[in-house]
C-alpha cells in the first residue's frame, strides 16, 4: 500500500517567509511517521520520514521543499543547519 502524497502549503505562502535575499528558515523533524510541510506561527515546519544519518534527511528536506515550490532541487542550497533541526536554505532565482 502506497503512502499518500504530502500536502504542501501554496508556493507563494512559502516564498513569503523567505527574506529579501531568498533565505528561508525552517525547522525539521526527522524520523517522522509521515512527510509534511506546514506553516506554524509564521515559520516553515517540515517533517520527514528519513533518519538523520549520512545526510539522508537533508536530501529529503531539499527535495520536498523543491517539490512544494515547483522548482528544481539544484536551485536550493543549505546554508546552515546540516546537523541541526534548525536549517537555513537559499532559494536561487
Amino acid at each position: 500500500m502506497s503512502r499518500p502524497a504530502a500536502a504542501f502549503p501554496p508556493a507563494k505562502a512559502i516564498l513569503a517567509l523567505a527574506d529579501e535575499n531568498g533565505r528561508l528558515a525552517l525547522r525539521v523533524t526527522p524520523g517522522a511517521r509521515t512527510e509534511a510541510l506546514d506553516i506554524v506561527d509564521g515559520r516553515l515546519v517540515m517533517k520527514v520520514r528519513a533518519k538523520p544519518e549520512d545526510g539522508k534527511a537533508n536530501a529529503v528536506v531539499l527535495a520536498l521543499l523543491a517539490e512544494a515550490l515547483g522548482i528544481a532541487t539544484s536551485r536550493l542550497q543549505m546554508l546552515r543547519g546540516a546537523t541541526s533541526r534548525e536549517k537555513l536554505v537559499l532559494i536561487s532565482p
